[in-house]
């Protein structure tokens, strides 16, 4: 059986490679092969690299500026082509972002089975998120196997007349967690010390994130306000926010939390460090789902 995996960003790759790895131990079974639009270039690349995922092809479709149109147009053409040269059984695809929904297009439109893994999250509401709810919605009603994470998301489904092949499976960010704490407790704990040596490690930290679409402008000055409120009120916690590369994160956060003296700005984490840090947080405030997911864990 021919399995091909389409995804661009870092979320979905952390969330497939379990599921990559485990299909290619049954290599007597499967014929697998990855692709990557490389939505997120430079992040994707770090949790490949990680996880040990070789891209069997790498469309490298990110530009500066690029609108989502754009993406899209030159995205499904170039997908056109790899699905007609590897003929795959099944296409699997991860979440709600434009490469799920145009890999399962592709899919839809050539006539091949198609699994949906993170399916049946909504919002109610088709511009928040923006625009991952009707990525999601969409690809919903092409695929034909349907990986929820909850019963509730089941439910979501059953309400837009899906019920057939819906399994309640749990999130494999989850496992994906779990393999990257066993990869990272193999290895030199104080290589991690040192990366974050202008903290205090044994003080209280909070980890912040934000990068969502929907939070950019007011809402983003008013978390970073919020967290400054935190800081000054606070001298003995340390607050560390990893900054998205996006200007619509970076200006805000850098005019408004700059030069607190227990406010760490860093450049965006690769995913072992995020885990690591995570796992000695305190608190942890964040705009991403994936994150909401892995830190109860």
């Amino acid at each position: 059986m021919k399995i091909l995996f389409i995804f661009g960003t870092r979320p979905e790759a952390i969330k497939l490679a379990p599921l990559i790895e485990e299909f290619q131990i049954h290599k007597e079974k499967f014929q697998v092969k990855v692709c990557i639009t490389a939505q997120h270039r430079e992040m994707l690349d770090q949790v490949m690299t990680f996880f040990n995922i070789h891209a069997d092809y790498d469309l490298n479709l990110m530009r500066a500026n690029q609108s989502l149109t754009d993406f899209a147009g030159r995205c499904l053409k170039k997908l056109s082509e790899i699905v007609d040269d590897f003929t795959p059984n099944l296409i699997i695809v991860q979440g709600d972002t434009l490469s799920t929904f145009l890999g399962g297009l592709v899919g839809y439109f050539r006539k091949i089975k198609i699994a949906h893994i993170e399916a049946g999250l909504r919002s109610g509401d088709k511009f928040s998120p923006f625009p991952e709810e009707i990525n999601r919605i969409l690809t919903s009603h092409i695929a034909d196997f349907h990986f929820a994470p909850t019963d509730q998301a089941r439910k979501n489904l059953f309400k837009e007349g899906i019920k057939k092949n819906v399994f309640v499976v749990g999130n494999t960010v989850i496992d994906a967690l779990f393999k990257g704490i066993s990869i990272i407790n193999k290895g030199d704990q104080k290589n991690f010390e040192s990366y974050f040596s202008s903290i205090d490690l044994t003080s209280k930290i909070i980890l912040v994130t934000a990068h969502r679409r929907e939070s950019f402008g007011k809402p983003l000055e008013n978390i970073c306000n919020a967290i400054k409120e935190i800081a000054v009120k606070n001298p003995e916690v340390n607050i560390v926010f990893p900054v998205h590369m996006n200007p619509n994160v970076r200006n805000p956060v850098n005019e408004i939390l700059k030069g607190l003296a227990n406010v760490h700005l860093l450049e965006p984490l690769d995913y072992p460090h995020l885990i690591w840090l995570m796992n000695k947080s305190y608190l942890i405030l964040t705009d991403s789902g994936g994150i909401q997911e892995e830190s109860p864990s």
